[in-house]
């Protein structure tokens, strides 16, 4: 199947009850995730990013088929801002080394002060390795533009389609991948809320479109409060 479905993290304290058993210790939550979902966002990854170990021993214990994405550090996206990246490229490509044919697609998420820089972002993307399949999701308004959309085909990265409270919904595919963000329905605060089965049909028919046009979908659930990411990923991945 193209159409991977799954939510950003698997281990949360208030996912008791809803995605494992309550009582369940915090290593094993990834076991329980792994019979429910075929593929991850891995967000902790923003914050501190794992050691090479880790990502090996993820590749070895995820089942075949699965694919995790990973979010990249804000060391390289919000502190440097994409600035002289050719460190942590060279960092995140051994990792990804690593995690062999489990990997799914790194997620650039730049901060919503960072303003559109066209060489920076060209520059950026043109020292990760060709291997290493890349989607951008732009929170400031003024990277939502054509000019954008093409320098990501050129270096074939895909942007990311976002739902979520204040951001742009713009269903646009820049390359064989699409990636969406699904952070909540609330229209006033981002994560918050439940996607209706209605809201979740609407998307289950613009994954199918972009599958039938030969795209490979990743789609991640971010309104993890109340274990509603659970719930509307497991609803997603039925009418699917």
């Amino acid at each position: 199947m193209s159409i991977h479905i799954g939510t950003s993290g698997w281990s949360f304290e208030h996912w008791n009850g809803v995605l494992y058993p309550p009582g369940t210790e915090r290593w094993d939550r990834l076991g329980h995730y792994l019979g429910r979902f075929s593929s991850v966002e891995l967000n902790a990854s923003h914050y501190r990013w794992p050691r090479q170990e880790t990502f090996a021993g993820w590749r070895r214990r995820l089942p075949d088929g699965f694919r995790m994405s990973v979010k990249a550090p804000r060391g390289l996206t919000h502190a440097k801002r994409l600035y002289a990246p050719e460190a942590w490229a060279e960092r995140i490509a051994g990792s990804w080394h690593e995690l062999g044919e489990k990997r799914g697609v790194l997620l650039v998420q730049l901060p919503p002060t960072m303003e559109r820089d066209d060489a920076r972002l060209s520059y950026f993307l043109g020292a990760l390795p060709g291997w290493v399949r890349v989607a951008v999701e732009f929170r400031h308004p003024s990277w939502h533009v054509d000019g954008v959309f093409e320098l990501l085909e050129h270096h074939g990265a895909a942007y990311c389609v976002m739902s979520g409270a204040r951001l742009p919904c713009i269903l646009r595919a820049t390359t064989d991948i699409v990636y969406l963000r699904l952070h909540g329905p609330d229209h006033d605060h981002l994560y918050g809320g439940s996607y209706s089965d209605a809201d979740l049909a609407w998307w289950a028919a613009r994954c199918r479109e972009w599958e039938a046009a030969g795209k490979e979908v990743f789609a991640y659930f971010n309104n993890d409060g109340d274990g509603n990411a659970v719930r509307n990923a497991a609803t997603l991945q039925r009418l699917l």
